[in-house]
């Protein structure tokens, strides 16, 4: 009995211990329904997955919320727009909130976001609320507004 007690314990510890990559901590996180849905629509799942690293400026569901529904339905039904406003969101790499600096970065999509940092850093419009969120292939930074290529 108690080795199987102390078996299930190492087991769960263990499952607890694995890194999570991009994708399963954002919904690990609360908040991305959205994203998920979107990045599953676009077919990125597996390449957020995938080795990176990447940084990930990840809209909130209240972001998506902001966004009109018929053009968020719109947008979700177009996987090639879709994909290009998801891939604009990540930036090759993993860039920690101490070294953020301001100007244009070059994003996945092939556009670059504009980056500043007076009174707050901000990636185009959108207001980074929270940073720094580790994954095993790269970091997340959490905005308020979904951000669209130019």
């Amino acid at each position: 009995m108690k080795k199987a007690l102390f078996v299930a314990v190492l087991a769960i510890a263990a499952a607890g211990a694995q890194a999570k990559d991009i994708v399963d901590t954002a919904v690990a996180a609360g908040g991305f329904t959205t994203l998920a849905t979107a990045l599953q629509k676009a077919g990125l799942i597996e390449t957020l997955k995938g080795k990176g690293p990447f940084t990930v400026f990840a809209p909130t569901d209240a972001a998506f919320a902001k966004v009109p529904k018929a053009q968020l339905d719109a947008l979700l039904a177009d996987k090639a727009k879709l994909t290009a406003v998801l891939t604009y969101h990540v930036v090759p790499g993993a860039v920690m909130a101490k070294d953020v600096k301001a100007g244009q970065v070059k994003t996945v999509q092939g556009s670059s976001l504009t980056v500043t940092t007076a009174g707050g850093v901000k990636v185009d419009n959108a207001n980074v609320v929270k940073t720094d969120i580790v994954a095993d292939n790269g970091v997340i930074h959490v905005i308020d507004s979904v951000v669209m290529p130019k």
